[in-house]
């Protein structure tokens, strides 16, 4: 414990600062060339390796790719997403130790419409990157966000995943590969370019009108995340890809992580910010740069002349406080300025936790979230901060006795039934061309309890996505699969509460 008497005569030592004039930490001899940590100096050699190994040793740990197996790199052109891109080429190479055996493609999505670009800066961004592109040998593609507007709902909507492969299954598959190869390498394929199309103004308008329906730069950069996820799983299913890669480094993920928790996505940080994320089931996207610091990428890039551009996003040129992402993000970056650590500490941490919601790989499709796609969390017990939080947000809402309240229909009410349906006599809770019969004879329909035609968004997203919808001014400028899937999901929900005396618990199945 501190004394306010007790003297020091000893001076204070200053702790030693590494200098590039030291010795490289590895080699012992060459004259370090960079300096990443303390005590942590390379010369160019050696950095090159250690960072290449790096790379190929988060992939050969984790074994979720295996060979033969198409990948699609999603490059933002910045420079981390651009030096993933390296790694593969580098890692692709016919002299390359310990060589990656899957058949890669890139996928390029241009936000310039979301952001306020003018076309011919948008033209100027592909044109580099297309350069970048062909100069890696890959097939790639160059997808404007104007086409998330015109997804089928499928995207919401979690198709059957593949079987869990057995622990000797990657160590077969890799000599299954080698064997009918003959030279372990990916076997040749045209490769495919695809330019970055041309789109309709209207489009971009409408784009732009989906954004700014958010109130908040909070809500705006989380909604264009949701976003931009949708259009990449849709791209790799479409074009025949299981996996996409990433560029998260390690610095974006620690900021990434106190960012979940400020936004209320605690229970989806095992999804948000680990290797592997299983939540659409056939796509499984996946982060290998989630090792390395943006200081890193910066030195590497820099020292051995890795291509990107710079691309304006929505938080550029914004001050600290204009969004909870941002702020984070200076926080992080000024706190790791003075203890170095700091990055390290918050990114180790986010390896040990867990979510206490079930796993969204093994959760009912009926029980994900709208957005996200990730396992509800609001299914909490009613003395919860959730359910506290509710009631708080209820009562707020009550109006007095004298005031007129007008009351919004929620999902649970049933409205009034639409006189088309008696007389078209089709039923409306089938959907499709089926029809259950009754309501041509005049008697009710089937489904007793028809769904809204605004739908209840609400219990259909985890708490972190109320928010961001809560913050938007209007529903119907979402996209049209979002708006169908939540009807689909009301209309099954009112058809399951209407049979539920009928059907059987899971403990009584066995009996």
């Amino acid at each position: 414990m501190c004394q306010v008497e007790e003297d020091y005569h000893e001076p204070l030592q200053r702790a030693e600062v590494p200098s590039v004039s030291k010795k490289c930490v590895k080699c012992k001899e060459a004259t370090a060339a960079v300096v990443i940590r303390a005590g942590d100096t390379f010369c160019r050699g050696c950095f090159k390796e250690y960072f290449i190994h790096k790379f190929r040793a988060m992939l050969g740990k984790n074994r979720v790719i295996f060979p033969g197996e198409k990948v699609l790199v999603a490059v933002s052109g910045g420079p981390s997403s651009c030096s993933m891109l390296s790694q593969v080429q580098e890692g692709l190479n016919q002299n390359a130790h310990k060589k990656l055996r899957f058949l890669p493609g890139i996928v390029f999505i241009d936000e310039g419409g979301a952001v306020g670009q003018s076309v011919e800066d948008r033209r100027r961004t592909a044109a580099e990157l297309q350069a970048v592109f062909k100069a890696t040998g890959f097939p790639f593609l160059m997808v404007p966000l104007e086409q998330v507007l015109d997804l089928p709902s499928s995207v919401v909507a979690t198709a059957p995943s593949p079987s869990e492969p057995s622990a000797g299954a990657y160590k077969a598959a890799v000599g299954n590969f080698i064997q009918s190869d003959g030279t372990g390498s990916p076997t040749p394929r045209e490769h495919e370019e695809t330019a970055l199309p041309d789109v309709q103004e209207s489009r971009t308008h409408l784009l732009q009108q989906l954004i700014g329906s958010a109130k908040t730069q909070t809500a705006r950069e989380d909604l264009l995340n949701t976003l931009r996820q949708h259009l990449l799983v849709h791209t790799a299913r479409t074009e025949g890809y299981s996996k996409v890669m990433l560029g998260d480094n390690c610095t974006r993920l620690a900021v990434k992580l106190l960012t979940s928790i400020s936004l209320g996505r605690g229970a989806q940080l095992a999804q948000d910010t680990g290797f592997s994320d299983s939540r659409y089931g056939d796509i499984i996207l996946v982060r290998p740069m989630r090792d390395y610091s943006a200081k890193e990428i910066a030195y590497y890039n820099r020292m051995f002349a890795v291509p990107s551009v710079f691309i304006p996003g929505l938080d550029t040129k914004t001050t600290d406080k204009s969004s909870i992402q941002r702020l984070t993000e200076s926080f992080v970056t000024k706190l790791q300025a003075d203890f170095p650590s700091t990055v390290s500490t918050i990114y180790r941490t986010s390896e040990k936790l867990q979510t206490a919601c079930r796993s969204s790989s093994t959760a009912d499709p009926c029980d994900r979230c709208l957005l996200c796609m990730c396992a509800l969390d609001t299914a909490g017990e009613n003395a919860s901060a959730f359910k506290a939080t509710l009631i708080s947000e209820q009562l707020s809402q009550t109006k007095s006795p004298g005031e007129t309240s007008a009351v919004i229909p929620r999902q649970n009410s049933a409205p009034t039934e639409p006189e088309s349906t008696a007389a078209t006599g089709q039923c409306c809770s089938s959907g499709g061309g089926e029809d259950c019969g009754k309501a041509a004879s005049g008697e009710s329909c089937c489904s007793s309890a028809k769904s809204p035609d605004s739908p209840d968004l609400r219990s259909l997203l985890c708490y972190s996505c109320q928010l961001t919808i809560k913050d938007m001014s209007s529903m119907e400028s979402l996209p049209h699969y979002i708006l169908s899937e939540a009807h689909r999901r009301q209309r099954r929900s009112h058809m399951r509460e209407e049979i539920s005396e009928f059907l059987l618990d899971e403990g009584d199945e066995g009996d």
